[in-house]
């Protein structure tokens, strides 16, 4: 690359770079990446490393969630160590038998919606997004009424381990909020994933999923939207998953907006 006229190159990298947290324009030192870009990708990757292996604080977290003025049970997925979850997927999508006799004892026969926090593959996901994203969430559930069954803190958990937990409960939709698998620029991204009737057995095809829920990412308050309006359609249409389309931002613009997309839609 050369510079452009009028364009100095370090300008136009400088542009690029502030506006994606990608690994680009690094430059080099011979046929080498500079000292400075190595260290950074070594950081990166320690931090995604760890965020992988640390452990959920799940005692702190369950603390800081009922301070929100919920209910809270903590359960474990049968993947009872770290190393287990990481080689046997399998284990992280069910209950270990005692967890799944407490939350027995909690079901209920008209809890709408089951809010489950799970470790996931991100402890430092959940330890900061979570709690934002509940303050956010909670209130627009409580707003259309909807009856929530005790919040799930979930270890040793993977995606499908929601659909267990709802079905105990006798909720009619589960909302799992998850530590995604970390990246080299994100080792702190929640997912949100929504399955209507959760049951033991249910695809990930019938699922609906937010990611990147961070800092950076989706904010809390545009997530918590778009998670709500979700809910609300996914009841409405009595499913969830490819074919539920989130349609949230649509119904966010002006009418005449609205008006030009449903004309594009006919044609």
């Amino acid at each position: 690359m050369t510079d452009l006229p009028g364009r100095p190159l370090d300008a136009l990298v400088a542009r690029l770079r502030s506006l994606t947290p990608a690994r680009v324009g690094l430059g080099r030192t011979g046929a080498s990446l500079p000292t400075q870009e190595v260290l950074k990708f070594q950081m990166a990757h320690a931090m995604a490393r760890d965020a992988v292996h640390v452990p959920l604080d799940a005692r702190a977290l369950e603390a800081r969630i009922a301070a929100l003025g919920v209910r809270v049970a903590a359960v474990q997925s049968a993947a009872l160590r770290r190393d287990l979850y990481l080689s046997r997927p399998d284990l992280g999508r069910k209950l270990e038998s005692g967890s799944a006799d407490r939350l027995d004892e909690l079901r209920g026969d008209g809890f709408d919606v089951a809010i489950i926090v799970g470790d996931g593959l991100s402890s430092r996901a959940v330890d900061s997004n979570a709690v934002p994203l509940l303050t956010s969430l909670l209130p627009k559930f409580a707003q259309t009424g909807l009856a929530l069954a005790p919040i799930v803190i979930a270890e040793g958990a993977r995606v499908a381990l929601g659909d267990e937990i709802g079905e105990r409960l006798g909720a009619r939709l589960a909302v799992m909020l998850i530590g995604e698998r970390p990246g080299l620029s994100s080792p702190d991204s929640l997912g949100a994933y929504i399955t209507y009737a959760p049951q033991v057995g249910r695809m990930d095809s019938e699922r609906n999923c937010l990611s990147n829920i961070r800092t950076g990412g989706l904010a809390a308050e545009l997530a918590s939207a778009k998670i709500a309006w979700l809910v609300a359609a996914s009841f409405r249409a009595g499913l969830s998953g490819v074919r539920l389309k989130d349609e949230s931002d649509a119904d966010a613009l002006p009418a005449q907006s609205q008006t030009t997309i449903g004309n594009e839609r006919q044609q």
